[in-house]
């Protein structure tokens, strides 16, 4: 057998035992972030630094593309990069030690350079990613060791010659000990993540005050109950969730505060027990992405329970010239909101704390978002806000504008069919269903179109109000063969959906929703 030939398997295992202790080093720095600081975890962070140098055109592209999926895609990117390098570093090592140290050196400045960055950072934040290197090298060090050993011809002269079987079983048994460490650590670190913090327990045991302002109840018949159509009111395991965060943040209610500073009078602070004091308001409310395709699901309406944003910025008493509000989340994310929807008397604009009667989901924004009715979520819905800054649209901007997306961002009117779902169905009558929205306008009617035949009203079902969407339904007669269901609706203001179709970017899509049904 050749020196290459020999030399070839004993690479992969380098590569191997690289890769393995790069998944340790990974394992390792999350569980130390989640007892330390959370926001020292080196993939979500790195992920984050890189979507903050990457172009609009990028990041515009995974939004649009890969909608929800992109951030597992991201850190799915991220962490198959670092596997990489780590199996590099293995390699590197059995050729020339340290280089391997080298190598997670490297990948140690990317790491704290990413943790740094982020706004919730504290001087503690590198510690996970210097902690997990460190180990991971060590840990690729003693197994380029043992690897050493295996090999007969790479054994250290100090070796006896018959050690080669005893050195083998030694080398396979760390890699798969510490595989099983890794998965371990990993568990654990999720475990902590969930439990170990006081955030879960401290959202549990929360009782959220009744409010001084109750919702107007649920009319009967809003929720039409047809097989399909999406429920008048969205549970929250099923609301969807479009926000910048790779890591949700976990805020203890206990060290929550609001700060409103800017172009105000009177720059107010207040904490969570501060806010649950004050006289708060339940309202229904429909909330949509802007990344939202016709007919698509980025749409959910909730019950919210908070405090009217213009209260607060009644006793803050903005300056003149001030038009904008600036929005910032514990993440870093903003958002720039209209100040006149906020002060509006006629909206319900809320620092929510609850939805659906139960105190917001930590992936929804807990302990406290912003809700505002009629403006899409990425100039108005701020989730773990902490600051409201009162300045302008010409000097400031909310962290999309920048990136392509309109400042203002008032959402358009648009329906969707829901029912049938199932492509192929049976002749005879069939429910047609949907719903249909315009926030803070209201929807006055729906009609469907069979192919080219004329319009035909549909029946709207009741709602709570304007702020959200409303459910229709259409009886149709269907006869045999291949047909094309159309959609439109009419706002309150007597505007008709337009047919013109648009992209999301940059102010929102547009059009009219179809779907193809054969009847048998």
């Amino acid at each position: 057998m050749t020196e290459a030939e020999t030399t070839r398997p004993l690479l992969w295992w380098s590569r191997l035992a690289g890769v393995i202790s790069g998944v340790a080093g990974l394992a390792i720095a999350n569980l130390v972030a989640w007892v330390v600081s959370p926001a020292g975890s080196p993939v979500s962070a790195v992920g984050e630094a890189i979507i903050g140098l990457l172009p609009a055109g990028m990041v515009n592209w995974g939004k649009e593309t890969l909608g929800t999926a992109d951030k597992p895609v991201l850190l799915a990117i991220v962490t198959v990069f670092v596997l990489l390098i780590s199996a590099l570093a293995g390699q590197l090592e059995l050729r020339r030690r340290p280089f391997g140290a080298l190598v997670f050196g490297l990948l140690a400045l990317f790491g704290i350079a990413g943790v740094i960055s982020r706004s919730n950072s504290t001087f503690l934040s590198p510690l996970p990613v210097l902690v997990g290197l460190l180990l991971a090298y060590m840990i690729l060090s003693t197994l380029i060791t043992r690897l050493i050993r295996w090999h007969p011809r790479r054994r250290l002269a100090s070796d006896e010659p018959d050690a080669t079987s005893r050195e083998r079983r030694s080398f396979l048994g760390m890699m798969i000990f510490v595989g099983a460490a890794s998965a371990v650590a990993a568990v654990g670190a999720r475990a902590l993540a969930g439990a170990a913090n006081a955030v879960a327990a401290a959202r549990s045991a929360l009782a959220l005050p009744s409010p001084a302002t109750k919702a107007v109840p649920v009319p009967a018949g809003a929720d039409l109950k047809i097989a399909g159509l999406a429920p008048y009111v969205t549970p929250n395991a099923d609301f969807y969730r479009i926000d910048t965060a790779l890591q949700v943040p976990v805020i203890n209610p206990d060290k929550w505060s609001l700060k409103i500073i800017g172009m105000v009078e009177n720059e107010i602070e207040l904490s969570f027990a501060d806010l649950l004091a004050k006289p708060l308001t339940e309202h229904m409310t429909t909330l949509t992405c802007v990344s939202n395709e016709v007919g698509g699901d980025l749409v959910g309406n909730a019950s919210w329970l908070g405090y009217p944003i213009r209260e607060l910025l009644a006793q803050a008493r903005p300056r003149p010239g001030a038009d904008m509000v600036l929005s910032r989340s514990e993440d870093g994310f903003t958002a720039g909101t209209p100040l006149d929807a906020l002060t509006d008397p006629k909206r319900q604009a809320l620092l929510a704390v609850g939805m659906n009667g139960e105190p917001l989901p930590v992936e929804h924004g807990f302990p406290v978002r912003m809700v505002v009715p009629g403006l899409y979520g990425y100039v108005s819905a701020t989730k773990w806000v902490t600051e409201l800054k009162v300045t302008t649209f010409a000097e400031d901007y909310g962290y999309w504008t920048p990136l392509g997306w309109s400042a203002r961002g008032p959402i358009k009117l648009a329906s969707r069919i829901d029912t049938p779902r199932a492509r192929t169905v049976d002749a005879g009558t069939v429910a047609v269903a949907g719903v249909a929205w315009a926030q803070h306008t209201g929807i006055s009617k729906v009609e469907v179109k069979i192919d080219n035949a004329d319009w035909q009203q549909a029946a709207l079902a009741p709602t709570t109000g304007p702020d959200t969407w409303r459910q229709w339904h259409l009886a149709w007669q269907a006869t045999p063969g291949d047909h094309t269901l159309t959609v439109r609706a009419t706002d309150a203001n007597q505007q008709l959906q337009t047919d013109q179709t648009a992209a999301p970017a940059p102010d929102g899509a547009s059009g009219w929703h179809s779907i193809d049904v054969r009847v048998r």
